[in-house]
């Protein structure tokens, strides 16, 4: 497909209908189509502005879903399975951070976009490129940013544990990239290899405590700073938490159900909006349309409210709501408008059964206290935004390898630059906020610990769902040079780090930040120069 910039323009739409190759798999928009056959050729620049500028919003939508409706539904499903003492709460107050139910929420985009991106052999290398590029970005720039803004005394045990793993992990990344294809049992082999990391990280903090006793006892040289008692700061970008009135306790006076569902669909705090700067209500402004949405269909459970953010009207609502767009996102709804004998739609019976339920809850629930079951609609908030996550990630992954066949670009090179940075985004400002807040190792612990999850789970999940029983295995052929740079690229950074923080007695200083930003700006010259062919390398 990447051949049809060499024809003549008026042959450019015969060509990207008529060639295979060039058919996007899933996504609601036809973007090639778009691109070469609705817009005439001299305006193409504006369509590739435009598409630009719907790729910044497609980051938006990951962000704001992942941030305010997948992870805050997860803690809900946590609570109730009470886990929040044993698993969950450590990814706030232990070295645990990336490990479970937090990393789960926090590299939700990653693991959709790989998911996507393995979905289909021509975009493989868009899912290789972003959890490499990814990798190299957050242990290098946010890494160092960290130790730039904080100069701190990182954590040994718990960071030489998980630098261990994730060169482990890049090893057999290597292994499987260098074979070709990634069979049954690699693919469980990912997963296996995060499950024991995960036992190993538990079985760490266990003896610890054991061996300090059962209080809490001020941090040693190698825990996080974060005090249990102290209110976790704020992130910013995206993540910030900038809802205000929709998560307001009922009053103890009964309120109308009108006035509920109109407060709860309300996704500015206009308190917050008038003494914010100017910058933060433009973008407040692009984020509206998409919380609407996201509020529309998507219960948010929240077991920190006295009414669990119970919203009797706008619950109700939700029992319609996300089911349909469950139903109409799947498979970029194809199981939805399936019809059923040929005669009745798979969406219009979903309407028939979710609006008698939801009749039935409006009569049988009151506006002041939420009902026992309440803790269902984490479960359906948790599916709903997942949808939302996989809807986005795929359209992202198409009009990446739309921009990629317009400029003729790797899908490598797309993954580690516009991909990674995009879902890195988030976890940068959070982390050089959290260090700034005072709180660097823990931090430095999320830079290691979240990108294990990704590249495990993202690698292994994402083969393992495409595999078959006729054909258990995935290919995996690099689609340029470029992937065996950034291969070794993230193994050298990794050994960097592995021989110069314990060399400095884990004392992290600017000098460390600024080595490892410098590493990471020569990576993309060199990244860039292989790409557009200054430099040559010898592939396996």
């Amino acid at each position: 497909c990447w051949e049809v910039r060499k024809h003549n323009s008026s042959e450019w739409c015969h060509f990207i209908r008529s060639n295979p190759d060039c058919r996007l798999d899933g996504g609601f928009l036809d973007y090639l189509d778009g691109v070469f056959c609705v817009f005439p050729p001299q305006l193409l620049p504006l369509a590739v502005t435009l598409y630009a500028l719907w790729l910044l919003y497609l980051f938006i939508i990951l962000g704001v879903t992942a941030e305010k409706f997948f992870c805050p539904n997860l803690s809900a499903i946590s609570t109730n399975l009470k886990l929040s003492h044993n698993v969950a709460v450590f990814s706030l107050t232990s070295p645990l951070h990336g490990v479970t139910f937090l990393a789960f929420g926090n590299g939700a985009p990653d693991v959709f976009s790989a998911v996507v991106a393995f979905s289909n052999p021509r975009t493989a290398g868009l899912a290789v490129g972003a959890i490499f590029g990814a990798g190299v970005f957050v242990t290098t720039v946010v890494a160092g940013g960290i130790a730039l803004v904080k100069p701190f005394t990182a954590a040994s045990r718990p960071f030489l544990r998980d630098v261990i793993f994730y060169m482990v992990a890049v090893f057999l990344t290597f292994v499987v990239l260098y074979l070709g294809r990634i069979r049954l049992a690699e693919a469980l082999g990912y997963l296996g290899l995060y499950v024991f990391y995960v036992l190993t990280v538990v079985l760490c903090t266990w003896i610890h405590r054991r061996q300090r006793g059962d209080g809490l006892a001020p941090p040693g040289p190698w825990e996080p700073e974060m005090p249990t008692d102290v209110e976790e700061p704020e992130p910013s970008g995206t993540n910030s938490g900038d809802y205000g009135e929709e998560y307001r306790s009922l009053l103890p006076s009964r309120e109308p159900s009108l006035r509920i569902l109109t407060t709860a669909l309300s996704p500015l705090d206009y308190r917050k909006w008038r003494r914010k700067p100017w910058y933060w209500r433009l973008f407040k402004a692009f984020k509206v349309p998409v919380e609407l949405v996201l509020l529309l269909t998507v219960p948010v459970v929240d077991p920190d409210k006295d009414d669990l953010n119970w919203k009797r009207p706008l619950n109700c609502l939700h029992v319609l709501t996300s089911p349909l767009l469950c139903v109409l996102t799947l498979k970029s709804g194809a199981y939805g408008l399936y019809q059923i004998q040929g005669i009745f739609p798979v969406w219009g019976l979903v309407t028939l059964v979710a609006s008698a339920l939801a009749l039935i809850i409006f009569i049988t629930t009151s506006n002041e206290e939420p009902p026992k079951y309440h803790c269902v609609f984490a479960f359906l908030g948790f599916l709903a935004s997942a949808m939302w996550i996989n809807a986005a990630a795929t359209e992202l992954v198409n009009i990446l390898r739309t921009l990629g066949i317009i400029f003729q670009l790797s899908n490598t090179v797309l993954g580690l630059t516009l991909l990674a940075w995009g879902n890195s985004i988030g976890d940068t400002f959070s982390d050089l906020t959290m260090a700034r807040q005072g709180y660097p190792r823990m931090a430095f612990s999320a830079c290691f610990g979240g990108i294990i999850f990704n590249i495990l789970v993202g690698v292994g999940l994402g083969c393992l769902l495409q595999m078959t029983s006729s054909q258990p295995l995935v290919k995996l052929e690099p689609d340029s040079p470029l992937v065996w740079v950034l291969a070794v690229a993230l193994g050298l950074s990794l050994v960097f780090s592995f021989v110069t923080v314990p060399a400095q007695c884990f004392q992290l200083g600017k000098t460390y930040g600024a080595c490892l930003i410098t590493y990471y700006l020569l990576f993309l010259c060199v990244a860039l120069l292989t790409e557009f062919r200054v430099i040559h390398f010898s592939t396996p």
